[in-house]
């Protein structure tokens, strides 16, 4: 299985395409639906587009009103961006006529219309690299979350084994890689895609943790092992030039402070809960 980069939706995609394509990739996006319509409108009841911060797909009829929709759609999309939760349903109504004060020019179909535009938040994106043990574990909780979920391993028979367990388990949408270079998946994530490493290889952990601070949006980075592997990790990211600040983003030992034991599924849930909690936080 090899790692491919995502591309958006191209333009001419249906509307309800698109947005599943963009919730499959953990990507936001704003639906936009005309409610009402009193008089004469370009589109009936029923009409939706869906806006992202550089496309949109479907149409609610055009001319000033959709590209008004457009503008408003894409503050709520930069809001959102900023942490702002405000406005995250919308409702716009256009008189269609020669005397309406607009943005984008005069619409005279005679009536009015309105909208209302829906913010589809983007689901969190995790990625895993290392599907051990408590990778596996991991991958089995959080699989059952409404999250976008890559799986990455260098070994090649370890990847396919997880398909019917992980992919039919739970509402995420999963994501598996096998790649010889697994810090290529790392390049391929969204901002604020949250991070574990935890391969059999030391070696591999730190071209990841490197490959992780290269990034530079990521939201979280986590690096399981020892206080003593972490002092080790630490100098040699610093020595590749890293800055100190950007270094300390990387938590190791990973989990939730005072849930004790190395059995892999006590890791996992030590984990899981601490993820869980940083989400919640970002939501909030």
């Amino acid at each position: 299985m090899t790692t491919e980069h995502w591309s958006p939706p191209a333009s001419g995609a249906d509307w309800l395409s698109a947005l599943s394509e963009l919730r499959a990739h953990g990507q936001g996006a704003v639906l936009a639906t005309i409610t009402e319509v009193r008089g004469h409108s370009p589109r009936d009841v029923g009409a939706k587009m869906v806006v992202t911060t550089e496309t949109n797909h479907g149409s609610i009829g055009g001319g000033n009103m959709e590209a008004t929709v457009i503008d408003r759609a894409r503050a709520i999309l930069g809001a959102d961006a900023s942490g702002d939760e405000a406005n995250r349903v919308t409702t716009m109504t256009f008189a269609l006529n020669e005397y309406a004060n607009n943005q984008h020019g005069n619409q005279c179909c005679g009536g009015e219309v309105s909208v209302i535009l829906e913010h589809v938040a983007a689901r969190p994106v995790i990625a895993i690299f290392g599907l051990g043990h408590v990778g596996q574990e991991i991958a089995r909780i959080m699989a059952r979350h409404e999250v976008i979920l890559h799986l990455t391993d260098s070994r090649n028979d370890v990847v396919d084994g997880l398909v019917a367990d992980v992919l039919t388990s739970g509402p995420a949408s999963v994501h598996l890689h096998t790649s010889p270079a697994p810090e290529s998946v790392v390049a391929t994530l969204p901002k604020g895609a949250h991070v574990l490493v935890l391969t059999h290889d030391h070696t591999e952990d730190l071209i990841l943790c490197d490959a992780a601070l290269r990034h530079g949006q990521l939201g979280t980075i986590g690096l399981i092992g020892s206080r003593a592997k972490w002092l080790r990790f630490h100098k040699e990211l610093v020595d590749l030039e890293h800055p100190e600040a950007a270094v300390q983003q990387i938590q190791c030992p990973i989990g939730v402070p005072g849930i004790g034991g190395k059995h892999p599924g006590v890791i996992a849930v030590s984990v899981a809960a601490d993820l869980l909690q940083t989400m919640s936080q970002v939501r909030s």
